[in-house]
């Protein structure tokens, strides 16, 4: 019997967390998992925090994710993993994208970005950093950065037996299949 996982991707609006959630939730359906995915959008068209909480098991009751019980979290921004750090379990495992995006308090000069936040994670959690944003950059679209991450996340939760290409194809638009496939193994590989 397989327990339920928790997995919990956290981002800004337009970082694609939720299309990298409905790709995860395709693939472990696919593959026989009972699934229950909840996403908390924010003020996500405004550059907000946007949270997705995946659960998956044989029987799996609520979507949601109770704090110190995630499994994993999959921070898409690099603040973000630091304001849901106390949702993952002390066992748990982080995938952060280092990449900042300056929330609106920054951008107009009343707050400063916090400095040291990847040292702070680390200190707390088993941690895997990723640039996804250089990895997209290099097979040219910024926008995959999310099946980057999404990669990384298969790669740490070793969730390697489930046919993710068909998951990705399925939930993608045609023309972006291809580079979100090299995307998703590239990040697999940054783990």
């Amino acid at each position: 019997m397989a327990e339920t996982k928790s997995i919990l991707l956290v981002g800004v609006g337009g970082q694609g967390t939720i299309l990298a959630s409905k790709i995860l939730s395709a693939g472990l359906v696919e593959s026989g998992y009972d699934v229950k995915m909840s996403e908390i959008h924010g003020m996500a068209q405004r550059g907000g925090s946007v949270s997705t909480q995946v659960r998956y098991g044989d029987n799996v009751d609520s979507p949601i994710i109770g704090r110190g019980t995630a499994d994993i979290l999959v921070s898409f921004e690099t603040m973000e993993a630091l304001r849901w750090l106390d949702y993952l379990k002390p066992e748990g495992k982080i995938v952060v994208n280092d990449y900042e995006i300056p929330s609106a308090p920054i951008l107009m000069g009343k707050e400063d970005y916090p400095e040291g936040v990847i040292d702070i994670i680390k200190s707390k959690a088993n941690t895997s950093v990723i640039n996804a944003a250089e990895i997209a950059e290099e097979l040219g679209n910024l926008k995959v950065m999310n099946v980057v991450l999404f990669g990384a996340l298969v790669e740490a939760m070793d969730l390697k037996d489930i046919d993710w290409e068909k998951a990705i194809r399925d939930n993608v638009k045609e023309r972006f299949i291809d580079i979100n496939i090299k995307a998703f193994n590239r990040g697999k590989d940054a783990v």
